[in-house]
């Protein structure tokens, strides 16, 4: 085979992968976190996880809380209030957790993404799942948050829950 044929081969190969889409199948999270007008404000605790159809936590996503135990017993004491996330999952890890539990999180919207490879994504079969999100904080109250989704998403998906009290929106997007 001469230079030009193994050249022209060798683009038309490169531009038929160039032109091919790159799918990364994703779930996009977004997780307000409201400003309260309380005399004695703490920051939630919020647990991000996903249910299978059965209701049995398979994946966690984020744990939010008070990483630094104090004298006064805050810290991991406090997770079970975390009723939902707690009873299907919590009480069976030893946190921390490697790139799922994180210190609480300010008055905001913030962003969590996780793509088809992630370890906490991987070990979902094909169906139908619910996203999570329990937020419980001190001197306040509890709020949980459901979304249903597909996965993995044949198409684009969207789904958004309103929180009244511990919560604010949270909005989820599946990307196929």
């Amino acid at each position: 085979m001469s230079k030009t044929a193994i050249h022209t081969t060798l683009t038309i190969a490169l531009s038929g992968l160039l032109a091919t889409p790159a799918y990364a199948a994703s779930l996009d999270i977004e997780v307000e976190i409201p400003q309260l007008n309380v005399a004695e404000y703490h920051r939630p605790y919020v647990a991000v996880f996903v249910e299978g159809a059965d209701q049995k936590a398979v994946a966690n996503l984020a744990v939010w809380y008070q990483m630094r135990e104090t004298r006064e017993g805050h810290g991991t004491k406090w997770l079970p209030d975390l009723r939902q996330w707690w009873r299907k999952s919590g009480r069976s890890l030893q946190v921390p957790v490697d790139g799922v539990t994180g210190p609480t999180r300010p008055v905001g919207t913030h962003a969590l993404q996780f793509d088809a490879d992630s370890s906490e994504l991987r070990k979902l079969s094909p169906g139908n799942y619910t996203l999570v999100v329990e937020a419980v904080r001190e001197v306040g109250g509890r709020e949980l948050l459901k979304i249903p989704f597909t996965w993995p998403a044949k198409a684009a998906q969207t789904g958004s829950a309103q929180g009244s009290s511990e919560l604010g929106a949270v909005r989820l997007t599946v990307k196929p």
